[in-house]
């Protein structure tokens, strides 16, 4: 017992932020309740981005009840590529990556030839509340292909490598880049075998990574070194995940973004329960940055002051980041 206790006291003081602090200082206390259904149902999200300015992947069509599987042919039209998504799913459960056509059939990016009952089965699933929170009744989202960036090509397997960036009042706090494995499917998600590789807030560089909870610096599958890859447009995704804030209202949100190749940096989902693997990626511990915002938050309060996303942005970068901006 008092090893265990020690060993809290020096994640504590290394800034390690657990699941009961996340919850009780982060989430509850900065996310209003009446507002989790922009960021829990995709479909919103994406509506609301839309409305805001913020690009998005392009939606082709919702899917609302049985009837409307009808339409599947008419949604997608002669497109070789789709995703077809859950509105409230979470985990990366329940998403379905069409990357091509082949005799009549589908081809998943992952090369399984399905049929086009197996897609209607599925988007029957979805709308029974299989992927849902909650296991309510849900509606199916077709939506654009991301393809992504060639910068990704030697460092992922399959799949969209996505970034998510943690968002405290605006301020961006911590970054890591999503890498999806042969493990994981060629998803995106850490729990399903996915990596997670840190990234510097000031310059987009890629730090060390973690897979299945343990350090590593190399892709188990492309075996090459997952740090030190220079993530391009890396303020444009900055200021993106900084300007949430004011999309949706939520105090403390995970913002993931994908880049294309043709499209650039894109936003793909909001969490407003952002899980805590992202410290190990970074080998560093939230508490300590989100305890900075706080107090930059009540100085400026006293102050009078409301700075602007860029300005967030720029704090969060001179504070947070590995390496000065000034020294790039």
């Amino acid at each position: 017992m008092f090893g265990l206790i020690k060993t809290w006291k020096a994640l504590e003081a290394k800034g390690i932020m657990g699941i009961n602090r996340r919850n009780a200082d982060y989430v509850l206390k900065y996310n209003r309740r009446h507002l989790y259904p922009i960021v829990d149902d995709k479909i919103i999200t994406k509506e609301r981005a839309i409305e805001a300015g913020i690009h998005v992947p392009e939606m082709y069509g919702i899917i609302t009840t049985e009837k409307e599987i009808e339409r599947l042919d008419e949604i997608i039209g002669g497109r070789n590529d789709f995703v077809i998504k859950p509105a409230q799913g979470a985990g990366g459960d329940g998403i379905m990556v069409i990357a091509d056509r082949f005799e009549g059939r589908f081809k998943t990016v992952s090369g399984k030839i399905i049929s086009h009952e197996e897609i209607e089965h599925q988007i029957s699933s979805i709308l029974t509340g299989l992927y849902s929170l909650g296991g309510h009744r849900d509606r199916a989202l077709i939506e654009y292909r991301v393809t992504p960036d060639p910068i990704f090509k030697s460092i992922s397997y399959e799949g969209v490598p996505d970034i998510r960036i943690i968002v405290l009042m605006g301020y961006p706090v911590m970054a890591m880049l999503r890498l999806p494995t042969r493990q994981s499917n060629g998803k995106a998600n850490l729990h399903q075998g996915a990596i997670g590789v840190g990234v510097d807030l000031a310059t987009g560089v890629t730090l060390k990574g973690t897979w299945l909870n343990a350090k590593i610096t190399k892709h188990p599958d492309t075996t090459n070194a997952v740090d030190g890859v220079q993530l391009p447009n890396w303020n444009g995704f900055m200021k993106l995940a900084a300007g949430c804030y004011e999309l949706c209202g939520l105090g403390y949100i995970g913002v993931d973004m994908v880049l294309d190749e043709d499209k650039g940096p894109l936003i793909l989902e909001l969490n407003a329960r952002p899980g805590l693997n992202i410290q190990i990626a970074n080998d560093c511990g939230l508490t300590l940055r989100t305890h900075a915002v706080e107090a930059r938050l009540a100085e400026l309060q006293e102050q009078g002051v409301v700075e602007t996303a860029e300005e967030r942005v720029r704090f969060a970068q001179e504070l947070f980041g590995h390496v000065h901006p000034a020294e790039i």
